[in-house]
């Protein structure tokens, strides 16, 4: 029961607006089965291959999100299901989704992710690359972009964190002035969600908090 207790925790604290998503990377069935048994219907997987192995053998009315770094070539095997992509950042990458959502007849929702952190490591589209982004995903209209995502730098310093969050939430809310229908803010996972929801954001990625340490 350790993780419906964890999930009720955490949702517990969180205002109606705001989604939770369990990351259930690498975790077996039988941890997301009590997880949805407690009525939780969101997971992330950062991975395509095992995304899709979930999705074959679980509950159909799961809505699954990919929440890490896609590669083209992998838009094809999701593209029947998928709920949401988090890590859209190359026009390159929404023309694939887009030819994947037409042959199977839907369109797919996606968030831009942002790089906000300073570390060389994370992906991301530049922030001033964002508006000549979003004018080109227009010619697109079976992808349907819905929002920002970012990931914080990871670090015990939680000025520069709530800095980087902070950053992300004033150009969500500047760029929604011109383009409405941006409604998502995908910010905050385990270690910093808190710092994240105080900065504006509607949709934390939870996946220790929620299933313990990954192995």
């Amino acid at each position: 029961m350790k993780i419906s207790n964890n999930i009720q925790k955490i949702k517990s604290t969180l205002s109606n607006h705001i989604s939770l998503i369990a990351v259930s990377k690498t975790k077996p069935n039988s941890d997301l089965i009590e997880a949805y048994d407690s009525g939780q219907r969101i997971f992330g997987e950062n991975k395509i291959q095992e995304m899709s192995e979930k999705w074959n053998s679980l509950p159909k009315d799961i809505k699954w999100h990919m929440i890490g770094h896609v590669q083209t070539n992998k838009v094809k095997h999701m593209a029947s299901f998928v709920s949401l992509i988090h890590a859209v950042d190359s026009l390159k990458l929404i023309k694939e989704i887009n030819k994947q959502a037409l042959k199977n007849n839907r369109t797919i929702d996606c968030l831009i992710q942002i790089r906000i952190a300073e570390e060389e490591t994370k992906f991301g589209l530049p922030e001033n690359q964002l508006e000549d982004l979003l004018e080109s995903a227009v010619a697109f209209p079976s992808v349907k972009i819905k929002g920002l995502m970012g990931m914080a730098s990871f670090t015990s310093d939680d000025l520069k964190v709530r800095s980087e969050f902070k950053k992300l939430s004033k150009l969500f809310n500047k760029i929604k002035e011109k383009y409405s229908n941006l409604e998502i803010l995908s910010m905050g996972m385990s270690d910093d969600y808190a710092i994240a929801i105080d900065e504006g954001s509607t949709m934390i990625r939870v996946g220790s908090k929620i299933f313990g340490n990954r192995n």
